[in-house]
């Protein structure tokens, strides 16, 4: 079974890569899902994946890339039905 979480990513994580870095992170370790920009500043993603890969990509979103400085990361644990396929990026919401 899948463990599927919502991050909310909050810092300087817009404008320094972090969607780009998080896509090819979250390819890397074979997740599905996606990652955007929020309006109010910060990156969601949503990652499905087995344990082991989940728990690396957020221990990888609480650094992110170089030029990020990532203040705070919110986990929120969901349940979908129907889950995603690929890692994509979606518009800003």
């Amino acid at each position: 079974m899948a463990l599927q979480a919502r991050l909310t990513v909050t810092g300087r994580v817009q404008g320094v890569g972090y969607r780009d870095w998080a896509m090819a992170a979250a390819r890397r370790l074979g997740l599905s899902g996606w990652v955007r920009n929020r309006a109010n500043g910060a990156v969601e993603a949503l990652i499905v994946g087995d344990e082991a890969a989940v728990g690396s990509m957020i221990e990888a979103c609480r650094r992110g890339p170089t030029m990020a400085r990532v203040d705070s990361i919110d986990v929120e644990p969901v349940d979908l039905d129907i889950l995603p396929e690929g890692f994509t990026l979606l518009p800003m919401a």
